[in-house]
């Protein structure tokens, strides 16, 4: 009768064979971690990129800001600077027009009552937020409900 392989004897590996192997799985698993989270992080920026750019495009299209889904509760973007139409470059010997007259500014429009209540609401959700991180408490919530209020201030402002 022919027998394989003797099975190993559990004797004969060694303890710091178990922990160089359980080193290296680790130093190979880190690696890997590390490499993902670059990854995700790179996709991430991406993504956001792509949804800021396709939030203006579609506001300056349609003159109206797109809604993030109810689970995103905050997605902000700087708008890009619009492109000024550039001027033709004078020419020579042509005489220079004279600048307009400065035109008076019209009196400020006296904000209407919902955008009054959103403002009083604005205060107290500031002082709540600043009352939070004087305590140490957290505040993800209340920076979400000053940022809520203020895009509802800012619609309202649009609309009106």
């Amino acid at each position: 009768m022919v027998h394989g392989p003797a099975p190993p004897d559990p004797n004969s590996y060694t303890m710091s064979t178990v922990i160089t192997d359980y080193q290296r799985w680790k130093q190979q698993g880190e690696s890997l971690r590390t490499q993902a989270k670059a990854a995700m992080e790179t996709r991430f920026k991406e993504l956001l990129n792509e949804a800021a750019h396709l939030a203006e495009e579609y506001r300056t299209d349609f003159g109206a800001t797109l809604k993030p889904p109810v689970n995103i509760t905050a997605f902000r973007y700087k708008a890009g600077a619009k492109p000024k139409p550039k001027k033709a470059a004078p020419k020579a010997g042509a005489a220079k027009p004279e600048p307009p007259a400065p035109v008076e500014p019209a009196p400020p429009a006296k904000p209407d009552k919902k955008v009054i209540a959103l403002m009083k609401k604005l205060d107290g959700a500031k002082k709540k937020l600043e009352a939070a991180k004087a305590a140490g408490q957290p505040t993800r919530n209340l920076e979400d409900k000053v940022y809520e209020i203020e895009d509802e201030i800012s619609l309202a402002n649009q609309a009106g």
